[in-house]
């Protein structure tokens, strides 16, 4: 599979680089139903935070496209 075709995975650096608190997020993860620490041992599929449909959320993805290339 090529760059391109790779997944793109949402890490905490980009959960910084939205300015966002680390508390918050893990109180979002928890109202989303998502494992946080799952996410930060090994991220979250960007497809998965997009589908909240929280601005917050697509702030993150947002950057994390940004960081693959793929904006």
């Amino acid at each position: 599979m090529s760059p391109e075709n790779q997944p793109i995975v949402v890490y905490m650096r980009h959960i910084r680089a939205a300015k966002l608190c680390a508390g918050g997020t893990r109180q979002w993860f928890r109202r989303q139903g998502f494992d946080w620490i799952d996410f930060l041992n090994n991220g979250i599929p960007l497809e998965k935070m997009e589908a909240t449909g929280d601005p917050l959320a697509l702030r993150v993805t947002s950057i994390a496209k940004e960081e693959a290339g793929n904006v």
